[in-house]
């Protein structure tokens, strides 16, 4: 995490230092005339410093009243989703205070951080925590599961909290695990036993497309990112015929492209336009691999004589997608549509 640590005064300055040698990847700002030699210094309004680090940063560490730290960020928050973490201490180091994305943010776990690191005390506020109980969208994080729609964690995180039941729908078995025998949860194998479970709510986990039968006001969709997409594609291959392919064959397969985890290819294709501006227009990651390693691996299809004779390949979309997924199941063995061809593997645990 990207820390900036912000402080105005002496001994916010001294602080910060203590700070700083034990957050991984913080840089110290103080004031200039304040600054020592390990805190990088300004002169600047703090709000025009925040607004400045504020799309650079992770998390901030404001030692500073608070009213100061509610008025700089105010112009600048975009939602729980999008937002730093922002962790407020005073200028004695008595408390460190989780002022904003507390769960999605980390800002819980920075203030409690910033205790340890000061002999402060953390002051934590969300609900779910102060009643000792895990927040759906805690678990969302802890696994790097994408939130299908965040306004539903308030309010499957509210009916947690007045301990109403809550069906839970999970494969992985992660959510049951985080929650620990707390809440009242039901734990149920599919979305038709949801359904006729009565309970008040429903925490669905899975990557797939959703069913008629899912009642989206009090469903909570947690979607795994595990889905590693192998592309092969003739030179010259464009962008959206290079989407159309992913997004009927995950259709077909009743796979949602919202857990794509990367795509991978063969180094050849490390300069395929196409491709590139694919995974840059969807903001997925993009691994190579090189001939050697797509040899390597065991695929159910037959090898293909033009891959070989173009880059040396026996293969590309099968290989790239189980090297991708580390040795993870085959979903969708190689297909050839248009110019593009396709294999989908679901990464491991």
């Amino acid at each position: 995490m990207r820390v900036a640590i912000i402080a105005i005064t002496a001994n916010g300055a001294k602080l910060g230092v203590t700070l700083k040698d034990g957050l991984p990847q913080s840089t110290l700002f103080v004031l200039e005339k304040h600054a020592t030699g390990v805190a990088v210094p300004f002169s600047e309004r703090v709000p025009a410093l925040m607004a400045r680090l504020w799309p650079e940063c992770d998390g901030f560490v404001c030692i500073m009243a608070t009213g100061i730290v509610v008025r700089s960020i105010a112009p600048l928050l975009q939602g729980k989703d999008q937002d730093p973490a922002v962790v407020v201490m005073d200028d004695a180091g008595r408390f460190a205070i989780s002022l904003l994305s507390g769960h999605l943010g980390g800002a819980n776990a920075l203030a409690t951080q910033c205790a340890d690191l000061a002999g402060a005390t953390a002051v934590i506020t969300t609900a779910t925590d102060v009643n000792e109980l895990p927040s759906f969208d805690m678990v969302a994080q802890e696994n790097s599961w994408h939130i299908e729609d965040l306004s539903r964690v308030k309010v499957l995180n509210a009916l947690l909290l007045e301990g109403r039941q809550i069906a839970v729908v999970d494969p992985t078995g992660k959510v049951a695990e985080a929650c620990a025998g707390k809440g009242n949860l039901l734990l149920v194998d599919g979305v038709e036993q949801a359904a006729q479970s009565g309970a008040s709510g429903v925490v669905l986990v899975t990557n797939g497309l959703l069913s008629p039968a899912v009642e989206l006001e009090r469903t909570l969709v947690l979607r795994p990112v595990d889905l590693c997409l192998g592309i092969g594609c003739n030179r010259g291959t464009k962008a959206d015929e290079v989407e159309s392919v992913v997004a009927r064959h995950l259709a077909q397969l009743s796979l949602s492209e919202r857990s794509i985890k990367c795509l991978a290819s063969a180094e050849a294709k490390a300069d395929e336009e196409g491709l590139l501006s694919y995974a840059r227009n969807k903001g997925i990651p993009l691994v190579f691999f090189s001939s050697e390693e797509l040899n390597g691996v065991a695929v159910p299809s037959p090898p293909s004589e033009h891959a070989f004779a173009a880059i040396g390949a026996r293969g590309v979309a099968e290989p790239a997608a189980v090297l991708a997924a580390a040795g993870g199941k085959l979903l969708l063995h190689k297909v050839k549509d248009g110019n593009v061809t396709l294999a989908v593997a679901q990464a491991g645990e």
